[in-house]
């Protein structure tokens, strides 16, 4: 028979659970193991650069590319800027020009032309046949010109009257005069012949005389 005072303390004991230990030889036994199962692929050493296979600076020259390699240098971080010139660097005439000539009242072509010319590279030729271009009054029109290429800003300041012509080693603008064409006459020797017809009447010969019922007979 249990007392009653027993049976508290029978239910507040609670199994107790075995947790299992594992010992040090055990744990390196199964680290072991488990190392096993995984297999690594060793991977194969790059091959050395063979002699007879030139690299790419040394296949060119120092100063030359390879044919469609364009060198390039990163701006930021989404940015590529190609290392070579400009069309305008390259050819002087194609550089763009914006530029509004100063307005004064007595301006002329000769002093837009020179204003255009600024720092371009090129000097204005002296010549007493384009003499009357240069003293013509500047347009209006012709004040603000660009952006434009620098030959076209030349051309308009000219007109259509003048050829532009550009001496690249000295680097000098000049202009000359426009001449129509003109187209070659033919000349067509014509041969005319004069056919004679003799003439029926004739001094002291006698007129022959026609019937008017049969014209196509003479009478006697």
């Amino acid at each position: 028979m249990v007392t009653i005072r027993r049976f508290p303390e029978l239910l507040m004991q609670r199994p107790s659970r075995t947790i299992p230990s594992l010992s040090i030889p055990g744990c390196i036994a199964s680290s072991l193991f488990l190392a096993g199962c995984i297999t690594t692929t060793p991977v194969a050493p790059a091959p050395a650069a063979s002699a007879s296979m030139p690299s790419i600076a040394e296949s060119h020259s120092p100063g030359a590319l390879p044919p469609g390699f364009v060198p390039v240098m990163r701006q930021g971080r989404y940015t590529l800027v190609e290392l070579t010139p400009d069309p305008g660097q390259r050819d002087l005439m194609l550089q763009i020009v914006d530029v509004r000539v100063p307005s004064t009242f007595d301006a002329t072509v000769a002093d837009a032309i020179h204003y255009v010319l600024l720092r371009s590279g090129y000097r204005l030729c002296e010549s007493s046949e384009i003499a009357p271009l240069y003293a013509l009054p500047l347009p209006a029109a012709h004040i603000h010109l660009g952006p434009q290429f620098l030959r076209e800003a030349l051309l308009t300041l000219a007109g259509p009257a003048w050829e532009l012509s550009i001496d690249d080693a000295s680097r000098t603008v000049c202009f000359s005069q426009h001449v129509e064409p003109t187209a070659p006459t033919l000349t067509v020797a014509t041969t005319s012949t004069v056919t004679r017809v003799p003439s029926l009447a004739r001094a002291g010969a006698q007129q022959p005389r026609f019937d008017l019922h049969r014209p196509w007979g003479a009478l006697p």
